[in-house]
């Protein structure tokens, strides 16, 4: 337990000792993500901050973990928070993933998307990263002939079903929503015009 500048910190002292985070990263992550809840009484301003910063949960009601629920430091708006709390529960705690996920609001495939992103960068991974157009680079040929050889087998594999056989087939993580949108350019027909053929040409 930490005491910085009036603010009681409790830290479990699990994550510290498994190595899983960096002291210092944790720490200064639950000053700035956290401690909005005690250092300001306005929890509109905190809103406004984690807005602000990209990391407010728009969806906090589905957050049903009994931290978030019944203590006031776990902050259910916090994406920051909630979504490393998930990872702790499964990597650390060996929960399931399907039942820690749905506790914490997210699905499957977010979940391995959180993990690969902490794993990769840190907690700057769990960042949400600013939206805009983006090239499906992952959804290679090699990938979609899988795709449809899963659906081929399963015609009734659902997107985040398919994007979940991905992540264990491959190694990486892909949202349902690419592979729905690469399936569909992979429908459309070519719409290049058969050359004309002149006369004299056979």
């Amino acid at each position: 337990m930490l005491f910085i500048i009036g603010i009681k910190i409790e830290i479990h002292s699990e994550i510290l000792d498994s190595g899983f985070y960096n002291r210092h990263n944790y720490i200064n992550t639950l000053m700035s993500h956290s401690c909005g809840t005690h250092a300001m009484d306005s929890k509109p301003a905190k809103s406004r901050q984690l807005r602000a910063s990209g990391t407010l949960n728009r969806t906090p009601e589905r957050v049903t973990d009994p931290l978030f629920t019944a203590q006031e430091f776990f902050d259910p708006r916090d994406r920051v928070q909630v979504k490393y709390e998930m990872l702790r529960r499964v990597l650390h705690e060996g929960r399931a993933i399907s039942e820690v996920a749905a506790a914490f609001g997210f699905s499957r495939p977010a979940f391995y998307q959180a993990k690969q992103a902490l794993a990769e960068r840190g907690l700057a991974g769990l960042v949400p990263a600013k939206t805009g157009p983006r090239r499906a680079h992952k959804l290679t040929d090699e990938v979609m002939a899988f795709v449809r050889a899963a659906r081929a087998e399963d015609p009734g594999l659902d997107s985040p079903r398919l994007a979940e056989r991905i992540a264990s087939r491959f190694g990486f993580t892909v949202h349902p929503r690419s592979i729905e949108r690469a399936m569909v350019r992979k429908k459309k027909p070519d719409s290049t015009p058969a050359p004309r053929r002149e006369a004299g040409d056979d």
